[in-house]
């Protein structure tokens, strides 16, 4: 067992790592550039949703106020159109400031229960390829499945679920390569 105090160098370096790979992915690779499509006619819906909704925040529509099987409400959804909207404040798009250090912090608590699984499971002085096997599939379980969920419930186009799940296992390797690297021996 591996003191979870002694891995804080490659939980740090694969929080820090994995942000700017993931930055890298979302703002220079191509794949995920077609994951959102415009509307028809964007000012229209603009304005529908300026001046529908009290701010940022989700809706459900149609909303079934009547309880999900009334036959207001399945009329209303078999008629369409039925989606969730997603609706941001301004100064989180304009200031991603915020975002990326939640976004960092985020990627350095999985680190530390990769850690934690890996302190648990593993030796000091293991083996890289055990460390890597055991590093990776938790890291993958955090960052390959993250879009499934959304997909499964909520809308998300299953091509981009699965493209997250690729670039979940870029982050899992990552991940995985460094604890191996910088596992206590």
């Amino acid at each position: 067992m591996a003191a979870i105090a002694a891995l804080w160098l490659p939980i740090l370096l694969s929080g820090v790592v994995v942000f700017i790979v993931s930055a890298a992915v979302w703002m220079v690779m191509p794949h995920h550039k077609n994951d959102f499509s415009p509307a028809s006619d964007q000012d229209a819906l603009m304005d529908a949703v300026r001046g529908s909704t009290p701010g940022p925040g989700m809706y459900y529509f149609p909303w079934a106020a009547g309880g999900e099987n009334s036959p207001e409400y399945r009329e209303m959804a078999r008629t369409g159109p039925v989606g969730i909207l997603r609706v941001r404040d301004p100064e989180a798009v304009l200031n991603m400031g915020p975002a990326m250090l939640k976004s960092v912090s985020l990627y350095l608590v999985v680190s530390v229960f990769v850690a934690y699984l890996a302190s648990v499971a593993l030796a000091p002085g293991a083996a890289y390829l055990s460390v890597f096997q055991v590093t990776g599939t938790a890291a993958f379980m955090a960052y390959g499945f993250i879009g499934y969920q959304e997909a499964i419930w909520f809308g998300l186009p299953a091509r981009v679920a699965f493209k997250h799940s690729l670039d979940g296992l870029v982050y899992a390797l990552l991940t995985a390569g460094i604890f191996g690297w910088l596992w206590p021996s």
